[in-house]
């Protein structure tokens, strides 16, 4: 079955047999990630620009890793080394750098939608590394092969997600994606932090209490407290929000024995989530950033319309 969509900006916009066509491929590609020479040739001549108008570690990373590892050649292009700071807006950069052909550009951006914007002005195709608080599909993708790999399947599990949902892109994305394939979704948080409607994205519970949200749950997923994105009126202090809202090994055990712990990081230790977790036998959270390498390998692999793995 090929896929259909020349870009992938949000989990929104794909459907249940997009999505699992994407998490096959990831499979595939992580036998690539464990071999001695990590490399195949399947978009070699294609050119990959990375576009990040936010700061990124994680992501900016394995994309340009996984572009690597298909071969492509990437250019990283942060806006502190680019005409943005001399004034050229988002239109003019993006025509500038078709000009010089790209086949794919992945960019995150603070504004929502601009990826919608960008796909109007560009015949290459958009991959979006996440944008504003709307949309962060990768994040989405990785998370949920990280708990198909635990439980073989994402139908009729409960997940959790506790935090600042409001500014949250990783929460709609996941919320998105894991109810197309069958999961209940359960979220907690400050009152602030609960964006009004968010029940219909999909099969969502709003909780009142962070222990209503992670009873029984087969996966609990932190998220980051996002300053950057939120007035200081939101919550009084970390260490008040880390009493109602932070996971600990206590309330841990409100979940279910065999419970994942997830978190998209970058993580406040002892706010979100204290270090015995972190670094408990339940965490899962390296293995989410392992599988990150291999999800945007396969996002890269089906917009370019590669050839076969060797």
């Amino acid at each position: 079955m090929s896929f259909r969509h020349k870009h992938i900006i949000a989990l929104r916009d794909l459907s249940k047999d997009d999505i699992e066509q994407l998490l096959n491929t990831a499979e595939s590609m992580r036998e690539i990630n464990n071999r001695e020479i990590k490399k195949v040739p399947t978009l070699r001549g294609k050119t990959i620009i990375n576009l990040f108008y936010e700061s990124s570690t994680r992501t900016r990373t394995s994309f340009e890793i996984a572009g690597k590892r298909l071969s492509a050649d990437t250019v990283n292009i942060a806006p502190s080394n680019s005409s943005a700071t001399k004034g050229e807006t988002l239109a003019d950069t993006a025509l500038n750098l078709l000009a010089m052909k790209p086949d794919i550009i992945v960019m995150r951006h603070a504004v929502s939608g601009s990826h919608y914007f960008l796909a109007e002005k560009v015949n290459c195709s958009i991959i979006n590394a996440g944008d504003g608080a709307h949309e962060h599909p990768s994040q989405g993708l990785l998370d949920m092969l990280t708990i198909k790999d635990k439980f073989g399947r994402l139908d009729g599990l409960k997940v959790a997600i506790v935090g600042d949902i409001t500014h949250s892109r990783v929460a709609r994305s996941n919320i998105q994606g894991l109810t197309k394939l069958g999961s209940s979704i359960f979220l907690a948080g400050p009152p602030t932090m609960i964006p009004p409607g968010v029940e219909r994205l999909g099969n969502v519970t709003v909780c009142a209490t962070m222990k209503e949200a992670i009873q029984d749950a087969d996966v609990v997923m932190m998220l980051r407290i996002q300053q950057e994105r939120q007035g200081k009126t939101l919550m009084p202090n970390a260490r008040e929000y880390s009493r109602y809202f932070g996971l600990n090994p206590q309330n841990l055990q409100y979940a279910r024995p065999d419970a994942m712990v997830m978190h998209p990081g970058p993580i406040n230790r002892g706010v979100e989530m204290s270090s015995y977790v972190v670094d408990g036998s339940q965490s899962h959270i390296l293995k989410q950033v392992e599988n990150g390498v291999a999800v945007r390998m396969a996002m890269l692999y089906h917009v370019c319309g590669g050839t076969a793995v060797e």
